[in-house]
């Protein structure tokens, strides 16, 4: 079991920065591939970036390539998310999620892919 707390969120202006993590507990990351995903109000969750159970490769949605950046440490259990040059439409509860190692790139988007997810946290981009 693992269990993931979000944290990082709060509310910045637009074209800021923002850098959320993620700490696993209970077991290593180790083996786990991770993703972020996000709900804004009233929308449905949506994937934000993925990286590989080895860190050697990172996909992200057309909504946040160039912008966002994932990461993960293994030996501290973490995954980040570096968020830069925010928008308003980035306003939304952003969750941390891990699954198998092999997942695949077909599967990276589909949130029933993931075992473990935290319980989010909101980041609000003021205009």
């Amino acid at each position: 079991q693992v269990q993931l707390v979000e944290s990082g969120g709060g509310l910045v202006q637009a074209g800021g920065s923002l850098r959320l993590s993620c700490a696993a507990s209970g077991r290593s990351f180790f083996g786990y591939a991770l993703g972020w995903f996000r709900q804004a109000s009233g929308k449905e969750r949506e994937f934000l970036a993925h990286i590989t159970w080895n860190g050697r490769r990172s996909y992200y949605s057309d909504s946040v390539k160039d912008r966002f950046t994932i990461s993960r440490d293994n030996a501290k259990n973490t995954v980040t998310l570096q968020m830069n040059s925010l928008k308003p439409e980035d306003t939304a509860v952003y969750y941390c999620a891990a699954g198998p190692g092999t997942i695949t790139s077909s599967q990276i988007m589909v949130q029933g892919s993931y075992i473990y997810w935290g319980q989010g946290t909101q980041v609000i981009v003021s205009s």
